[in-house]
């Protein structure tokens, strides 16, 4: 099992783009694919690079509003699929899942709405629940995936890309998966005490 893992396939889905651009030219200088939804998808072609609609993946639309893009099996098998578990390899390959390396996440901003004195109903369509779940998934399979889990580790993973280009180490990938539960335990906990109240 190789320490080192291949950044080829990046899955984007921000809700704050800025801070992204320099990462993005990176990551597209080293080859790497881009796999994104909406806005995010957007931003990224008005960059000038190609990127792949989440739904193309899916065959299935943005549903509800919104708040069911990026939750299907395509998308989170991506990135679960264990890469030395013939099994795994065995249903992506039957199922046509293509493999995600990379997961870059910046959440409904919750906390600010919050404090914004926005309407009950404004606050509960900021509960991320897409985004969480691709920062928990991208972090438990670390041992194969980086997961950058907000816009504060953009520049974390930009080190990184300039000093070795797309490859990261297990050790790099475990320091990220520690981060991205730092998120979405921060994130639960305003939920949580916002619930109290």
């Amino acid at each position: 099992m190789a320490e080192t893992k291949k950044i080829k396939t990046a899955l984007v889905s921000v809700f704050h783009k800025d801070g992204l651009e320099e990462l993005l030219k990176k990551l597209n200088e080293e080859g790497v694919k881009f796999l994104s939804t909406g806005g995010t998808q957007q931003f990224i072609e008005s960059l000038g690079y190609e990127c792949q609609k989440v739904e193309d993946v899916t065959t299935y639309p943005s549903i509800l509003g919104g708040r069911v893009k990026t939750l299907h099996p395509k998308v989170f098998g991506g990135i679960l699929g264990r890469r030395d578990n013939e099994g795994d390899q065995k249903q992506m390959a039957e199922y046509e899942i293509p493999e995600i390396d990379l997961v870059i996440v910046d959440l409904y901003p919750f906390e600010q709405t919050v404090a914004s004195g926005a309407s009950e109903g404004d606050i509960i369509e900021k509960i991320d629940i897409g985004g969480i779940s691709l920062i928990r998934a991208g972090a438990k399979n670390f041992n194969d995936v980086v997961i950058v889990p907000s816009k504060a580790e953009y520049g974390v993973l930009l080190d990184i890309l300039k000093k070795q280009g797309a490859e990261t180490t297990r050790e790099q990938r475990r320091m990220l998966a520690t981060r991205a539960f730092g998120v979405s335990s921060h994130y639960d906990t305003a939920i949580n005490e916002w619930f109290k109240k």
